[in-house]
C-alpha cells in the first residue's frame, strides 16, 4: 500500500475510535461520558440502607422524593469542604422554592470507616445540614463498590491518608432513576432537574 493511502487508514481508523470512545464525539472525557449517558439512559440506581449523621437508617434512594448524592469523606481538606458549602446554598434554594419538602440531600461518605456518626455529624454542623433537608450518611461497607460503580464514581487513595474523587451533584428521581450529573456550583441546574426529576 502506498505510504499516503496507509497514513490515512491508520488515520480514519483513529478517527473512528475516537467516536466510539467519546460517545460519538459528544464527549472527550470520561466525566463527560458519564454525564451524558446518565441524561440519556436514566439507570436505576442500587437501593440501599444508609445509616445517617444522627445513628439512624435511611433508604437511599429517598422514597416518593427526588434525591441529590454527593460523594465526600468529611476529613477532606479542600474538595469536599467546598462542595459542602455548595450543598448549603442548595439546601437554601430548595427550602425556599416550591421543591420543598420534595427533594432530599444526601452527602454520602465512601469513607464508612473513619465517618462515624460523630464525625459525619461534624461535618454536619460546620455546614448547617440539620438532617431534615440535608444529611450526612454513610453506606454499610459492602454496599460501598456497588454504589460507587453505580453512580460513576472513582476514588483514589492518595497514600497521604486522602483521597483524590470526582465531585459532583448525581440528581436521582423519584423513580430511583440517576437523571442529571451536574457541577457542585451549577445550583440553578440542580433545582431544574429536581423540578423535572418530581414530574
Amino acid at each position: 500500500m502506498h505510504p499516503a493511502l496507509a497514513s490515512l487508514a491508520l488515520a480514519l481508523a483513529g478517527v473512528g475510535a475516537l467516536g466510539a470512545a467519546s460517545d460519538g464525539f459528544a464527549a472527550l472525557t470520561t466525566e463527560s461520558a458519564r454525564r451524558l449517558t446518565a441524561a440519556r439512559d436514566r439507570p436505576a440506581m442500587l437501593r440501599v440502607t444508609l445509616e445517617t449523621m444522627d445513628g439512624t437508617p435511611e433508604a437511599l434512594p429517598a422514597p416518593g422524593q427526588a434525591t441529590v448524592v454527593e460523594f465526600i469523606y468529611t476529613t477532606c481538606p479542600e474538595i469536599c469542604q467546598v462542595a459542602g458549602s455548595e450543598m448549603a446554598q442548595l439546601r437554601d434554594r430548595i427550602a425556599a422554592a416550591p421543591l420543598a419538602g420534595r427533594v432530599r440531600l444526601i452527602s454520602l461518605s465512601f469513607d464508612p470507616e473513619r465517618d462515624t456518626p460523630e464525625q459525619m455529624a461534624r461535618y454536619g454542623g460546620w455546614h448547617g445540614a440539620g438532617g431534615w433537608h440535608w444529611t450526612v450518611a454513610r453506606p454499610a461497607p459492602d454496599d460501598l463498590p456497588g454504589l460507587l460503580a453505580a453512580y460513576g464514581v472513582t476514588v483514589i487513595p492518595d497514600r497521604m491518608g486522602g483521597y483524590a474523587h470526582n465531585t459532583a451533584l448525581h440528581v436521582v428521581d423519584r423513580a430511583g432513576r440517576l437523571v442529571a450529573i451536574l457541577d457542585t456550583d451549577d445550583l440553578a441546574g440542580a433545582e431544574a432537574a429536581l423540578a423535572r426529576a418530581l414530574k
